[in-house]
């Protein structure tokens, strides 16, 4: 029994050693002085490392398609596409750092009221919500700059240099290159290159067991059991629905006319009054202003449990995210949150036992990687659980169960 366990294990490690390959390469500036420690790392990974006192680095990685990616302070940052590792030898030049922010960046940030009131938006959304949220520290926040703009109701943030995030529950030190944030409303879009490293040596096992429950039921989870085709093996149903205008709802037009025609009237409106059959244009106003509180949309599930073929396809064996409509996620192994359930504004929902995201498609189709992210970090659109789940609920692409 015990010669057999051994060769069983001694297979696999010969088998990890052949899967991996080895990059190196030198980091210099465009006019060829050597950049001692340059940062060097796969993006979303805890693969990295920095160059040496000849700008030389080495990295050990899997086979397959990544994105290297080089930064050095006062100088650009460079993105590489690998792919299948066919290049064991990379010189890679620098240019010095035009500055991509904004005039207004330039100016000294004022760090008032307004400021902290922003970046508590900026947590609350880029973080999120999740309790692993609160365990996220920023440990450089006053490199971020806001501008608000109170008419579209939009939030953007840059960063001046990369953010340096610590979190506690999951134990890593998240640098983090924030290129683009924006918030509108409900809508969220962030995007950035990450590098992950773990606190310690010694993986602490409350880290071990927050990173298993951080993966159980995510969308890596979810689109990884889609190219093994293990959906519902790791618990996952996925029912497909339709989403159009809900009729009972007047059109933002009729709603933008009567809003109007009530203001006109001032304080002789009476909001109160029960309208069952209106007889002037201001009852008809009334009513196009109560039944605006209705949702806009309707939702129509007309497939359960989907079919891979409803899913994804495949051409020249790359798996695709590709399907009509909107998908409706549900995992059942693990319930909901308790913040999920309050709710941004305090306004508690019915917890259903299970996690709901629905996600729609924005381009036609976007191609899953092996690690299980898609190829365009903004392919889709999460409503639900992982709409509510953000940053901090982010796993390195290299992470296994």
């Amino acid at each position: 029994m015990k010669i057999g366990l051994f060769i069983i294990l001694h297979f696999l490690f010969i088998t990890a050693i052949y899967s991996q390959t080895i990059i190196k390469g030198k980091i210099t500036s465009t006019e060829n002085e050597i950049l001692e420690g340059a940062s060097v790392y796969v993006n979303n990974t805890t693969i990295g490392t920095i160059t040496n006192n000849k700008g030389e680095f080495q990295l050990k990685i899997k086979k397959g398609n990544y994105t290297l990616v080089v930064s050095y302070l006062g100088y650009e940052t460079k993105q590489l596409p690998i792919k299948n590792n066919q290049v064991n030898f990379l010189n890679i030049s620098l240019s010095p750092a035009i500055n991509i922010l904004t005039e207004v960046v330039l100016r000294k940030t004022i760090y008032d009221a307004d400021w902290r009131y922003n970046l508590s938006r900026f947590k609350q959304a880029f973080l999120g919500r999740a309790q692993l949220a609160e365990q996220c520290e920023i440990l450089n926040p006053k490199s971020i700059h806001f501008e608000y703009n109170y008419k579209t109701n939009k939030l953007i943030a840059l960063a001046k240099e990369p953010l340096q995030i610590k979190h506690k529950g999951l134990g890593y030190l998240i640098t983090y290159d924030l290129v683009d944030f924006e918030l509108q409303n409900k809508r969220l879009f962030f995007s950035g290159y990450a590098r992950y490293q773990n606190l310690r040596k010694s993986i602490r096992n409350k880290w071990k067991k927050n990173r298993l429950i951080t993966f159980n039921g995510s969308q890596m989870h979810f689109l990884r059991s889609l190219l093994s085709y293990k959906v519902k093996e790791d618990g996952f149903v996925v029912n497909k629905f339709k989403r159009v205008l809900n009729p009972e709802r007047p059109s933002e037009k009729k709603i933008k006319l009567a809003r109007e025609l009530i203001k006109l009237y001032g304080d002789q409106v009476d909001y109160s009054k029960e309208i069952t059959e209106p007889k002037t244009n201001l009852d008809s106003a009334l009513v196009v202003l109560k039944n605006s509180k209705k949702p806009k949309y309707r939702d129509y599930l007309y497939k359960t449990n989907a079919s891979y073929e409803e899913m994804i396809s495949k051409e020249n064996e790359i798996t695709y995210l590709d399907f009509k409509d909107y998908l409706m996620v549900i995992y059942t192994k693990e319930t909901e949150e308790e913040n999920y359930l309050i709710g941004m504004f305090g306004e508690r929902k019915k917890a259903s036992g299970v996690q709901t995201s629905n996600i729609v498609l924005l381009n036609e189709k976007d191609i899953i990687n092996n690690s299980g992210v898609l190829r365009s970090p903004n392919a889709v659109f999460n409503e639900g659980y992982w709409g509510f789940e953000s940053f901090a609920n982010m796993l390195p692409l290299d992470y296994q169960p």
